[in-house]
């Protein structure tokens, strides 16, 4: 079964580093474990009759099922079935898990579907992407991307030494390959990918040719080295049963002097071609397009949870519980009206490749780096205090006060056990280091906020919007209307 494959395919010599110690068996260490189960179920998805032509597709000439992260649409019923597969799993893990390779995966289909147009960037690319994306698809491998620098001092550029040498760079060419050197970060998922995506971020000029490249990185690579944030797994499943499931890992990459075969690099040396690939319509369509329909997931989650916490403690017939209640049910359908009008102005590129609209998929990303924390907020503001009156464990329960436990815990609606799991399970999405995290990364997974927005307007037809306005105030002058 996939599952039970992926799990054996990460003992590969991999330099994974948490807690100062090298990790020797991922699959069985503790800060990845119960994340790793969660994986390995959604992987056997697609060698379920029943789940497969939910979650995959065929492959054209073969007997093997994809997962639909690897399928380039052509048609509605197959942008449709993209969506269907991002939501599968998503909804499986209500959304509390952003990278499940399905974005990065669609990031290579979408340079694979427009490799006809960017082989002008370069000779060997569309040989390249179609090798790998083949081989990706193929053998199930788990993607996940690295494409921000490390913060050093942010007032500084390439122009410093000391910026630039630690910022990825090429050190030299061997017949093999390229070396580099440098660090990378955030790459979520980092000690249990199979492949690193790996590209410049900022917008370099000429002048630093060795810094711009576009690479596809082996996770087990001599020289690289996957250096862990602190765990905030927690196997008291009971007490958090979101940590103890969905510790998305995330790590900053060391390389000290690694090599990147040939035929792993994609570009290399041209600033202004790089941010071409970077830019690809086609790509970011497809990938963003994963991004908003798990949020769809996360956002029905957190509601479902207000709802449950509001109605446990007897709330949910006063006027102000109803508005923010009602407020995150606004969320959802934005973010689903948003998913369909991006789907629904669809166009296909010059491949042919059904595109979603990327302005919605914008929008809806922009938007909801401020849609979330605030339903954090609304989540807090309905249980209030009693999400710190919970006891420790469920132990009190079955020992010398459990029927004073039964009494004072008791809900309006629901048991007292069942009541105080409730409690545990919001606690874990709003209190807890998981909780943190997740606000942290909804603000800022998407990129700076406030470079987002900026950049729709910017990007935007502003006289559309404009000349309406002169062409009125035209009329009114010639009109000869008089103020009085």
């Amino acid at each position: 079964m996939r599952g039970d494959q992926f799990l054996r395919s990460l003992n590969d010599g991999r330099n994974v580093w948490l807690e100062g110690k090298r990790v020797e068996s991922i699959p069985d260490h503790p800060a990845f474990k119960g994340t790793l189960t969660t994986i390995r179920e959604l992987f056997q998805t697609l060698d379920d009759p029943i789940l497969r032509d939910e979650v995959g597709y065929k492959v054209p000439g073969r007997e093997r099922y994809a997962h639909s992260s690897f399928l380039v649409p052509y048609t509605e019923q197959q942008l449709a079935q993209r969506r269907g597969s991002f939501s599968c799993w998503s909804s499986e893990t209500h959304g509390m898990m952003s990278r499940l390779s399905d974005y990065a995966r669609s990031i290579v289909t979408g340079w694979y579907a427009a490799r006809g147009e960017l082989s002008r960037l370069d000779s060997g690319f569309e040989q390249k992407i179609t090798a790998y994306y083949e081989h990706a698809r193929d053998n199930d491998l788990f993607l996940t991307t690295a494409i921000i620098d490390p913060q050093i001092d942010r007032s500084q550029g390439l122009d410093d030494s000391r910026i630039a040498e630690r910022f990825l760079h090429v050190v030299r060419e061997t017949e093999d390959g390229i070396v580099v050197r440098g660090a990378k970060m955030i790459a979520t998922g980092a000690p249990y990918t199979h492949d690193f995506v790996i590209f410049s971020f900022l917008k370099f000029g000429a002048k630093d040719a060795k810094h711009a490249h576009v690479l596809i990185v082996p996770a087990n690579s001599k020289g690289l080295h996957i250096v862990c944030r602190e765990s905030f797994a927690d196997h008291r499943e009971q007490n958090h049963p979101l940590s103890s499931k969905y510790d998305e890992m995330d790590a900053v990459l060391f390389f000290d002097d690694v090599l990147i075969p040939w035929e792993r690099v994609l570009l290399y040396g041209d600033s202004e071609k790089v941010l071409v690939l970077r830019a690809n319509k086609t790509a970011n369509a497809l990938a963003f397009h994963q991004n908003v329909v798990r949020y769809v997931a996360k956002l029905e989650f957190v509601t479902g949870v207000s709802f449950a916490v509001a109605e446990s403690i007897g709330v949910t017939g006063f006027l102000h519980i109803q508005e923010k209640l009602g407020e995150l049910l606004t969320q959802i359908d934005v973010i689903k009206a948003l998913i369909i009008a991006a789907e629904a102005g669809a166009k296909p590129d010059a491949a042919g490749v059904l595109v979603p609209e990327l302005s919605y998929i914008d929008t809806a990303r922009n938007i909801g780096t401020r849609f979330y924390p605030r339903a954090m907020e609304i989540l807090q503001q309905v249980g209030a205090g009693g999400f710190v009156q919970t006891p420790s464990g469920m132990e009190d329960f079955y020992g010398p006060i459990s029927k004073l436990m039964h009494l004072y815990f008791e809900g309006a609606s629901v048991s007292a056990e069942k009541k105080v799991q409730l409690f545990k399970l919001a606690w874990d999405l709003i209190g807890s280091p998981l909780g943190a995290r997740h606000e942290l990364y909804e603000r800022f997974y998407a990129g700076d906020p406030v470079r987002g927005y900026a950049n729709q307007y910017n990007g935007f037809d502003k006289d559309r919007l404009i000349e309406p306005v002169w062409k009125l105030l035209k009329e009114i002058s010639k009109g000869g209307v008089t103020s009085v």
